[in-house]
């Protein structure tokens, strides 16, 4: 049962990120998976579980990472991740271009939240086909994030607006990544058991915003394209 991580995770993290070689890895294995993989898939094996049975025809999928970067997309950088995450959702080829739930412990944080991270220019003009069709759907959503304090629109914006709906639907128009985003300091809540429990609060909020943007690929490709 997750008990909450620890605050030596932290400093692992944050070692790492100045110690990223293999040498240093080695020496420290212990920790990594004493102080944040255990207590990552205990998290995220919980998390799933609830999710699953709440939703069930969501047909989410736990996905968690590992530390290890890819070798071939180092690009200068050491061969060690220092932040963690696991994600929920359905299965498909093109990962980025789905929305999931997620959650992410890095050094100097840690996030949750869901959203589309890479979708592909076709979906986000489905979806600016859709809210230019049938805006109310995304207006009513859009109202009820406004109501709340945890989470945030995010995501890259196109350098050149692709129109403006008006002043609420604008923000979801103009972007190519969308993600509904909380990001809390390490402390308090991450070091205790209750963070299940908020996670599981975010996500059950997020959950019409995910079918949004699920439903959204099924839509027909605009004529415009």
């Amino acid at each position: 049962m997750f008990q909450g991580f620890s605050p030596k995770a932290v400093e692992f993290l944050w070692e790492i990120r100045f110690h990223n070689e293999r040498g240093w890895f080695s020496e420290h294995k212990a920790e990594y998976l004493t102080l944040i993989e255990l207590p990552l898939r205990q998290l995220s094996r919980e998390i799933s579980q609830t999710m699953t049975e709440e939703f069930p025809r969501l047909g989410l999928e736990l996905k968690i990472s590992r530390i290890y970067r890819d070798a071939r997309r180092l690009h200068g950088r050491g061969p060690y991740k220092d932040h963690m995450w696991f994600s929920l959702r359905r299965h498909n080829e093109a990962e980025g271009n789905e929305p999931c739930f997620y959650f992410e412990i890095a050094p100097e944080r840690y996030s949750f939240g869901m959203g589309c991270y890479a979708p592909f220019p076709a979906t986000m003009a489905k979806l600016r086909a859709r809210i230019d069709r049938d805006p109310k759907p995304l207006e009513r959503l859009a109202r009820r994030l406004e109501k709340q304090d945890v989470f945030v629109l995010d995501g890259a914006c196109y350098h050149r607006p692709k129109g403006d709906p008006g002043p609420l639907l604008s923000p979801w128009y103009n972007r190519r990544q969308l993600s509904l985003n909380c990001d809390r300091n390490c402390d308090g809540v991450l070091f205790s058991p209750d963070l299940t429990g908020e996670l599981l609060e975010g996500f059950r909020f997020l959950v019409p915003y995910y079918r949004y943007l699920q439903s959204v690929a099924g839509d027909p490709a605009p004529d415009h394209m």
